[in-house]
């Protein structure tokens, strides 16, 4: 549980179902998460409501007993929001605030929150709030009135038309004006990307809060915003950066997570660009996380949904200051040896060893293994770039291994 001492924390209870496709270990792990997802927007969570379904109620996403659990604990001890695990259907959302007279949130609703909170320039304000209003649309009954306001003037409203369809109207007319400036941020950054030149670009790709924009720092020696929250870092981050005699351009995305809103995805285009048109990848990974493996398989995903996943990448394993080895005592002849007392060793021999070269295990905080790190990434940028620029190849010779990074 994440220990809260700011008074300011709204509280919430956070709400989940445990299915045929999804079991109570998996169910709770995905609790974890959304806890800290509520935690970084700013929530304090008390409780936990759980139970066993086939499928979520069409009506309540939970049975009707449950959901009066919920009430009651709400009321007793002055709730003010309820977030659900998985995506509400607009249904689903109104049923749910007339029952529990309280705010009801989705998992994606936010994650959308967070993004608003974290959102500093320009250009990610107007993704986020793009993916807003295609997340509000079809949710606007109940939910907003007297929009038309915003709009007024005589001849603005048609005849007959109700205040829903107003509403409708003018979210469909603000979604294709952000629709129209994020085409214009696209050619932005496109003509950006197509002004540094031939630098072979590398990408920093991988799970939210795994320490990507630390190890942009210790790499560029730049300040690039670094937190332990999720989503710390939403805007793209470009640094060139120069190893031994070979210069190149990195690039710090922003993290992914699993039930990533597809509403996200399609606002934050230009970000994802920076990853479809990267030469490198450098996957970072928190391998002191007990669920690394499914973070890793959530990026591969959405790398593969972005048309990316067939790049050349280096998998780095970072945090391993954080690793904690589970031992078993030597006279312990009953406990079988698992996963959970693994050590980072004994990590390196499992299906790790099967990705041959392109593994890296650092440290980005402590520094750990950074001359390694710098080495792998020289000798991968460099094979790129003599492969793409054969003529310049004399320029980059090959430097002993007290060659310093200029």
């Amino acid at each position: 549980m994440i220990e809260k001492t700011d008074l300011t924390y709204e509280k919430a209870v956070l709400i989940g179902i445990v299915t045929r496709e999804q079991d109570e270990d998996k169910l709770n792990e995905y609790l974890d998460e959304l806890e800290f997802l509520t935690y970084t927007a700013g929530g304090e969570v008390l409780k936990r409501f759980t139970q066993k379904m086939d499928k979520p109620n069409p009506k309540t996403f939970i049975g009707t007993g449950k959901i009066n659990d919920v009430k009651e604990f709400i009321e007793v001890n002055e709730v003010g929001t309820a977030i659900f695990d998985d995506e509400l259907t607009p249904a689903q959302q109104k049923n749910i605030e007339k029952i529990l007279n309280c705010k009801v949130l989705d998992r994606t609703n936010l994650i959308l929150d967070i993004f608003a909170q974290r959102a500093q320039t320009s250009n990610a304000r107007t993704q986020v709030e793009l993916a807003q209003y295609q997340y509000l649309l079809p949710r606007l009954a109940g939910m907003w009135t007297h929009l038309e306001r915003q709009r007024g003037g005589i001849g603005m409203r048609g005849p007959g038309e109700t205040e829903i369809e107003t509403d409708r109207r003018i979210v469909r007319d603000k979604i294709s004006l952000l629709k129209k400036k994020i085409e214009t941020i696209d050619k932005q950054m496109g003509v950006q990307r197509g002004n540094r030149g031939q630098l072979i670009r590398v990408a920093l790709v991988g799970y939210t809060n795994v320490g990507k924009s630390t190890l942009m720092n210790v790499i560029s020696k730049s300040e690039v915003f670094a937190e332990n929250k999720l989503f710390a870092t939403l805007d793209t981050t470009v640094r060139k950066v120069v190893i031994r005699n070979l210069p190149f351009l990195l690039t710090d995305t922003v993290g992914f997570i699993r039930k990533l809103p597809t509403q996200l995805v399609e606002s934050f285009k230009s970000t994802l660009d920076e990853v479809r048109e990267a030469d490198l990848l450098l996957h970072v990974v928190d391998i002191s996380h007990p669920n690394f493996e499914e973070h890793i398989a959530s990026v591969n995903q959405t790398l593969a949904d972005i048309k990316s996943a067939d790049k050349p990448t280096i998998m780095v394993f970072n945090k391993i200051d954080a690793f904690q080895e589970e031992k078993i005592d030597e006279d312990d002849l009953v406990t079988e040896k698992t996963e959970v007392h693994y050590s980072l060793e004994d990590w390196k021999q499992t299906w790790m060893n099967r990705m041959g070269d392109d593994v890296l295990f650092i440290s980005a905080l402590n520094k750990d293994n950074m001359e390694e790190f710098r080495k792998k990434v020289y000798e991968k940028v460099r094979g790129i770039h003599v492969t793409r620029f054969p003529y310049n190849n004399f320029l980059y010779h090959e430097y002993d291994e007290q060659g310093e990074e200029e």
